[in-house]
């Protein structure tokens, strides 16, 4: 037989939660009540962002695990998803491959988010073809015809004569963005292939011999060399201006290859607790070394005083 005692105790906690949920307007902002920053004092850290940034992520918390009682979660989705995640205080670390917008920190203060930047890494984008393709070189307006679709064929660019087939991220990607707002000045042909990541731009260049695309330098290498199947390009801004490889380190570090750029950390905050001491890790010598060992650049000179902000 049913007990009535169990009965009339179910019901009280089904008011009860409901009085609770109609004080949070949802049952979400309950759970909500719990946020990244107290796990991180706790010493577990979310990371959430970057496709790009995933690898070197990984590589860099597993490094940092080997050598703390410290947990390190890393997840990818995109740049765009890593910023919604951070002015929503979702996360702890938001991994960027562009500059967050005075929009999007605007956002971020409006609800409470008081964002700071930090920079792991360079990456030296790379612009890659099929290892059958003979074009080697390319300025920024041929790229940039290329992804208007202003250029549609090889033979244009002194190539063989095939129809260029485009590789590209899809729009919440920071590489995505940067790409567009550095090399396009413009808007995507509608007849790019939106790939969901590096990986996928890799593979699919390394299969079609009349393709392009643009990746992170640790997709496009393998041991300091170019990745087997990809013919990775030398950029210039203009045909004025000297061709660069960003299989070279120093023109990544001098700024000579003109894709270099930051790869970004971005926090709710000055880190503290074990947010702070994974950043001095990562900035640190032994950090900067699983950066390389993961196909990336050391921080720059020029971006080395964003960190010395950060940190003092």
């Amino acid at each position: 037989m049913f007990n009535k005692k169990c009965l009339a105790l179910s019901l009280a906690l089904i008011l009860t939660l409901g009085v609770l949920f109609s004080f949070t307007g949802q049952a979400g902002a309950f759970f909500g009540w719990f946020s990244s920053s107290d796990d991180a004092e706790q010493g577990y850290v979310q990371v959430r962002g970057s496709d790009t940034m995933v690898n070197i992520g990984q590589a860099l918390a597993e490094a940092f695990m080997e050598q703390s009682e410290h947990e390190i979660s890393v997840t990818g989705g995109g740049s765009g998803t890593g910023v919604a995640a951070l002015i929503n205080n979702e996360v702890d670390i938001a991994n960027v491959s562009r500059d967050m917008t005075d929009s999007e920190v605007e956002q971020a203060a409006a609800n409470g988010v008081d964002v700071y930047r930090g920079v792991i890494a360079m990456d030296g984008l790379a612009v890659v073809v099929n290892e059958n393709n003979p074009v080697q070189d390319l300025t920024f307006d041929e790229i940039g015809a290329i992804y208007r679709g202003e250029i549609t064929n090889w033979a244009e660019l002194g190539g063989p004569d095939m129809e260029i087939s485009l590789y590209g991220r899809q729009s919440n990607s920071g590489t995505f963005v940067y790409f567009r707002e550095n090399v396009l000045d413009g808007d995507y042909c509608d007849t790019k292939n939106q790939m969901n990541g590096n990986a996928q731009i890799v593979e699919g260049v390394r299969a079609d011999r009349s393709a392009i695309g643009y990746v992170g330098i640790g997709y496009a290498t393998e041991g300091g060399q170019e990745r087997s199947g990809l013919g990775v390009v030398n950029v210039a801004v203009d045909s004025n201006s000297e061709y660069a490889s960003p299989l070279v380190p120093e023109n990544v570090a001098t700024g000579a290859y003109p894709l270099a750029r930051p790869l970004n950390n971005y926090f709710n905050g000055q880190p503290t607790g074990a947010v702070l001491e994974f950043i001095e890790f990562i900035v640190s010598e032994e950090g900067q070394n699983v950066a390389v060992e993961a196909g990336f650049y050391p921080v720059s000179p020029e971006f080395q005083s964003v960190n010395d902000e950060l940190l003092n």
